[in-house]
């Protein structure tokens, strides 16, 4: 099982990036797939997640209306789209897949994400 992101780099404040994850070995029908993001010293978050088209995404209040999480299937990818980003976005972001369908997004604790990809830097700054 593989998770592998691309599309980080460097914005500026009001830009966008979109973030890729491709999953091999897994069936990302079955998984609820989440992007998390660390900053340096600070926790790991979770910004987005996507359980199966049914249940829909969730988004924390930081990143809800400037950040949209999408899975395609067909091809076993993830994607992360952000928008006004802010020098607060700064971290490095993960892709990670948690088994189980329905909530998944309700109720998963990182301990449930069972697959994480290396992660990708974004770097907002002026």
């Amino acid at each position: 099982v593989q998770l592998v992101e691309s599309g980080g780099g460097l914005v500026q404040p009001g830009g966008s990036l979109s973030l890729s994850c491709a999953a091999s070995g897994i069936n990302v029908e079955y998984y609820a797939i989440s992007w998390f993001r660390q900053a340096p010293g600070k926790e790991r978050e979770r910004v987005a997640c996507f359980s199966n088209s049914e249940w829909g995404t969730m988004y924390p209040d930081s990143v809800k209306g400037r950040f949209s999480i999408s899975r395609d299937k067909s091809k076993s990818m993830a994607y992360l789209d952000m928008y006004n980003l802010k020098p607060e976005d700064t971290a490095v972001y993960y892709c990670a897949a948690a088994p189980g369908l329905g909530r998944v997004c309700e109720y998963a604790a990182e301990d449930d994400y069972r697959h994480w990809g290396q992660g990708t830097q974004v770097t907002v700054t002026s």
